[in-house]
């Protein structure tokens, strides 16, 4: 364990973005608990990749708040306290509007809301103790769908939208406990999610809405996560960290 070791909980860390992330804090020497909701089979793939020793797996249903509270209490049980939220686990349920029941529609926003939004509000309340503690960070992973909006599903451009105000609304509350709140926003990302369309008739158009020609690599995504998570990055509290490719550009 380095001396250095944080504790650091990702949630939804069982694959894509998550995995990554949680692999990323562990190659620095940190000690990560891996949150997974239904497979417990790919979180324990994660948990035997990660370098280093201390590591823990952690369960919760991310729209249940009772759920997600005892998860952030048994993370930080396991690890000896808490350092670092990643509030990284999140739902895509394409919905397009126009040709879905009303029925369908609540319940997709039902359920995105409950676990991109609630899901991290819930989880960074329970953490806060925690993290006073330790002068810690929260990372939530958001996306450039909440700026640029997303019609497929309009109840996840408003959910990462909403993470966003309540991070910012957070670093407010939050730093004068020595506690920094950010987001990372990436566009699309190579991730088991994803396949699906970038292996499709459209995924060249995909690729093509950046400069670069591709997506973003998971390890991009951590990378800036880290980052934030650090201490050099305590005065960017407040910020949302683009990770698209100028894929979309914002004002």
């Amino acid at each position: 364990m380095a001396p250095s070791s944080r504790a650091v909980l990702v949630t939804g860390g069982s694959r894509g973005i998550g995995r990554a992330i949680a692999r990323a804090f562990a190659d620095r020497g940190d000690r990560v608990a891996v949150h997974w909701g239904t497979s417990r089979e790919r979180a324990e793939a994660v948990l035997a990749e990660l370098p280093g020793s201390g590591h823990a797996l952690v369960q919760a249903d991310m729209a249940d708040a009772g759920s997600v509270g005892a998860m952030v209490d048994s993370a930080a049980d396991a690890l000896g306290g808490l350092d670092v939220l990643v509030n990284n686990a999140g739902v895509f349920v394409a919905s397009p509007p126009l040709s879905t029941s009303y029925e369908e529609w609540q319940a997709v926003w039902s359920q995105t809301l409950a676990v991109n939004l609630l899901g991290a509000a819930h989880a960074t309340f329970r953490a806060v103790p925690h993290l006073q503690a330790a002068g810690g960070a929260v990372v939530n992973v958001s996306s450039r769908g909440a700026f640029r909006g997303e019609p497929q599903n309009p109840a996840y451009g408003a959910s990462k939208a909403g993470m966003n105000a309540f991070a910012q609304s957070m670093a407010l509350a939050l730093a004068p406990l020595g506690i920094s709140v950010t987001c990372v926003a990436p566009g699309f990302v190579q991730t088991e999610m994803a396949r699906e369309v970038l292996d499709g008739p459209g995924g060249d158009a995909v690729r093509a809405q950046s400069p670069y020609g591709r997506v973003a690599r998971p390890e991009e995504v951590a990378s800036a996560v880290v980052w934030l998570a650090s201490p050099e990055a305590r005065f960017s509290t407040g910020t949302i960290v683009d990770v698209n490719g100028a894929s979309y550009l914002r004002s």
